[in-house]
């Protein structure tokens, strides 16, 4: 068995993506649901430089705020007074 601990090729120093596997876009704003990128920042993500990618990371919390609530599911009956 290998020891790759060592190896410079197996360690990488990249932040991890933010994806939690729920691809969804907002279809007004434009952002995933699932993780706050935009479409153009998950298609370019592989190739964004450590630094971008800690500045989209960044955003992310605010993003999730912009978002228009829920107006279906149970909220919504409830709201609505079934």
């Amino acid at each position: 068995m290998n020891d790759r601990s060592n190896d410079i090729v197996w360690q990488r120093d990249e932040i991890e993506s933010p994806c939690v596997q729920v691809c969804v876009l907002h279809p007004e704003a434009r952002i995933c649901l699932g993780c706050y990128r935009t479409a153009d920042e998950i298609a370019e993500w592989s190739q964004m430089t450590p630094d971008t990618r800690r500045e989209v990371m960044a955003s992310l919390p605010d993003r999730a705020k912009t978002l228009p609530g829920r107006r279906g599911g149970r909220a919504g009956r409830v709201a609505r007074g079934r």
